[in-house]
């Protein structure tokens, strides 16, 4: 496991804590469509963190060629329709390829490891194309102080409940999460490290990417371009 990262519930759970019977059961909400909006029809999707394939295969079904990396075999073995590659994401290697957009969700810029973060964001703008562009998912203003707090999931049938974020020191909470469906029950204790808009955007600089617009009204997408190689 990740250090300070833990998971509880049926089936087998990933280094970060997340369960992949979990992750195969959450519905993708708006998130294909918020990503569509962004990106060219029929585009190449370099999506970063895919889990089980929740936004993978609304993607593949729109008409995107995806390649869908994670660390998890055990994930992986529930993507359909995508190419897919094995691999932590700051440690990526796929050659000189590079994608029409890349995709970064799951809150993965909040990862409490500066030189994870560095490396994550280093390896969006290495594999997009000089004209691409790189969709990142970051917490809301709210997301370590508005708690506990909880909202359903009506398409999978599961109430999602984060129920505390506790400081460690270093600007990094340790946030502990709840999943509950009918017949079963998940827990997840994972590091995050608030971020503010400023903080956001100068990661991002410093990696050779410029914030150009949020997709969201809520500003938790986030389009990027290639600045800087």
């Amino acid at each position: 496991m990740r250090e300070g990262h833990t998971g509880a519930g049926p089936g087998a759970i990933t280094p970060d804590g997340c369960a992949v019977e979990l992750y195969a059961r959450l519905s993708a909400g708006t998130e294909p469509e918020v990503i569509r909006s962004a990106v060219t029809p029929g585009a190449s999707v370099l999506e970063l963190g895919c889990g089980a394939g929740r936004v993978t295969h609304p993607l593949v079904e729109l008409g995107f060629v995806v390649t869908a990396v994670d660390e998890s075999a055990q994930m992986l073995e529930r993507v359909r329709g995508a190419r897919t590659v094995r691999s932590p994401i700051e440690s990526l290697d796929l050659g000189g390829e590079r994608f029409d957009a890349v995709v970064l969700g799951s809150f993965l810029v909040h990862t409490s490891d500066h030189r994870v973060r560095e490396g994550v964001l280093r390896t969006c703008r290495r594999y997009v194309k000089d004209d691409g562009v790189v969709l990142v998912q970051r917490e809301g203003a709210d997301y370590h102080s508005d708690l506990p707090r909880e909202r359903e999931d009506l398409a999978a049938g599961c109430t999602i409940r984060i129920l505390s974020a506790e400081p460690l020191g270093d600007g990094v909470d340790e946030v502990r999460a709840e999943y509950v469906f009918e017949d079963a029950r998940w827990t997840q204790t994972f590091r995050s490290r608030a971020l503010s808009v400023e903080q956001f955007e100068a990661c991002l600089e410093e990696a050779g990417l410029a914030v150009d617009r949020c997709l969201t009204p809520d500003g938790t997408w986030v389009l990027a371009r290639p600045g800087k190689p």
